[in-house]
């Protein structure tokens, strides 16, 4: 049958089969590209979630790695430090004053040493609030300038080894006092270590000492 034999109409609906058929196959491949491009992200995704854990697992491996030693050295520094507490201050012999220069400059390095790496003192000054994630409190001091919870003495310093808790500072506080003394002593405010004030600070006094 040649083409002026074909039918009437059915050329029209041969051409909309095609065509129907053409845009079907389009919408088909276009779902394909979305679901292929949404797979592409979600693998990059979890790509890039897979290398920031190996990331952060590696840094936390190497900062476990060295908290032991830092751990052990952090008595030679307290060693050094009580040494330097009682150093003479009257002595004239020249021998005693470069044994003690001689101290006092191993501290130093010591401390330098351990900023270089990342180990940082945590020293906290009289006065300053109680911080119940870098401080243990071991006694509560009465009749002091300060208001309750406030640091009074810090009787050892702490440590944190890139921004990870060594060791809290052991410090003494001002104790809580009642009433209108309350208002009257320096930033009063209520007592950041005591559950029955804060329960969720997390902090603790170790009465014993």
């Amino acid at each position: 049958m040649s083409e002026d034999d074909t039918p009437p109409g059915f050329g029209d609906e041969a051409d909309a089969f095609i065509a129907e058929a053409t845009e079907g196959e389009l919408a088909a491949l276009k779902a394909e590209t979305v679901a292929l491009k949404e797979q592409i992200l979600r693998y990059a995704a979890e790509a890039e979630n897979t290398k920031r854990r190996a990331e952060r697992e590696a840094n936390d491996a190497r900062a476990y790695a060295i908290q032991k030693f830092a751990r052990d050295l952090l008595g030679v520094a307290d060693n050094l430090s009580r040494a330097l507490a009682h150093e003479p201050t009257d002595v004239a012999d020249p021998t005693v004053k470069n044994f003690v220069l001689g101290v006092e400059m191993t501290e130093k390095e010591l401390q330098a040493a351990f900023e270089r790496n990342g180990l940082k003192r945590i020293l906290p000054a009289p006065g300053d609030k109680f911080d119940p994630h870098q401080h243990q409190a071991m006694l509560e001091q009465p009749g002091t300038d300060y208001a309750p919870g406030r640091v009074v003495e810090v009787m050892q310093p702490g440590y944190e080894l890139l921004g990870r808790l060594v060791r809290p500072a052991m410090v003494a506080v001002a104790a809580k006092v009642a009433g209108a003394e309350a208002g009257k002593a320096n930033g009063a405010g209520p007592n950041p270590y005591a559950a029955e004030e804060d329960p969720d600070a997390g902090g603790s006094v170790d009465r014993r000492a």
